[in-house]
């Protein structure tokens, strides 16, 4: 009597079951669809009710499902991915929602004749206009505010990492501390006591002193972080080769954290380049072109929406200024970031095999 042998042909393998790569695009499908459901029963009109309902739905499917397939170990990891892509949407939707919207409404009178001519001839309530007086006031004041803001903040980074030593190094961490947080209507109220002591008139280079203000411990703090980034290493070798400590950090330090700092000072620009409060108070604003920064008032892009925008309850020719403004502002802003990673990737030390 023969016994038939029963064979396992399956090849043995260390790995346990594993859900397929479209799991989790299904999963986040249904959670979506799920969602809505969820949504209009309930009778929720908001889409970012929606959206918030899909995301914790599609955190716990997801660990329900991995936890029943792969495992608790495997399912920890699969929400653990789940939760940094749920961040990441919540984080980028806003954004682009925003560009979005500006994009869509900035375009109805973005144009060449609006970037070439200014609000001089034009009121506020009618259509027309343009926008060059504001962007020529913008690019000196916040140009001035850098020429001012980063030497100070990238040499102040540089005592702090190089030389920096006992209580004044600590008094001077504490107030760059102190600067970082402090509101931007606090530097245009200094500068604005300075000019009422002296008796000054509104213009533009105070403005730029108010920007610098802001602007330094935003640097100091940036380049501070990619100086200590430098291996000791390098200055080390510097030091032995008999190179005074001062070449070392000009020629070893400082250009191996070039694109950091660059890139650092592009976000301080950015983040100056859209302040209203000191412009408000100090600058002033101003109708017609006016080239000189140190003499009579003078407009820039963000205090330009402010004041189209507070127009914009009786007048939809103001309203479309401001979002077109808003638009060109926010160009401003890519282009600066898109020049500073050009600039830090031709600075940055090239490296060899």
């Amino acid at each position: 009597m023969s016994h038939a042998v029963v064979t396992d042909k399956r090849p043995g393998t260390l790995r346990g079951a594993s859900l397929p790569k479209w799991s989790l695009w299904a999963i986040a499908a249904g959670s979506v669809a799920v969602a809505v459901g969820i949504g209009l029963a309930a009778g929720l009109h908001s889409r970012i009710q929606w959206g918030l309902i899909a995301g914790l739905l599609f955190v716990l499917a997801t660990y329900g499902i991995a936890a029943r397939v792969e495992g608790r170990r495997q399912a920890k990891d699969r929400i653990a991915t789940a939760l940094v892509w749920v961040a990441f949407l919540l984080a980028v939707i806003p954004l682009a929602s925003l560009i979005w919207a500006t994009v869509q409404r900035g375009v109805k009178v973005l144009d060449v004749y609006f970037l070439t001519h200014s609000m001089g001839v034009v009121a506020d309530s009618e259509p027309g206009g343009g926008i060059y007086h504001a962007i020529l006031g913008s690019l000196e004041q916040v140009g001035l505010a850098t020429l001012i803001g980063a030497p100070i903040g990238i040499l102040t980074a540089i005592y702090l990492v190089e030389y920096g030593r006992g209580s004044l190094a600590k008094a001077v961490t504490f107030f760059v501390d102190v600067m970082t947080g402090i509101p931007s209507i606090v530097a245009g109220l200094f500068i604005l006591s300075l000019m009422l002591m002296f008796d000054m008139q509104p213009f533009g280079f105070a403005g730029s002193l108010a920007l610098a203000i802001l602007m330094m411990p935003v640097v100091v703090r940036s380049t501070e972080e990619m100086l200590k980034l430098v291996p000791n290493e390098l200055r080390e070798a510097s030091l032995a080769l008999g190179v005074p400590k001062w070449r070392t950090i000009l020629k070893v330090v400082v250009p191996t954290s070039i694109g950091g700092i660059i890139t650092g000072v592009m976000l301080s620009v950015a983040r100056i380049a859209g302040e209203t409060a000191p412009v408000l108070l100090l600058v002033f604003g101003n109708p017609f072109i006016n080239a000189n920064p140190f003499e009579g008032a003078q407009a820039s892009l963000p205090l330009y929406i402010y004041q189209q925008y507070a127009q914009s309850a009786g007048s939809q020719a103001a309203y479309d200024r401001a979002w077109a403004a808003s638009l060109t502002l926010i160009a401003f802003v890519m282009i600066l970031n898109m020049v500073a990673r050009g600039i830090a990737r031709w600075k940055a030390p090239k490296t060899g095999r």
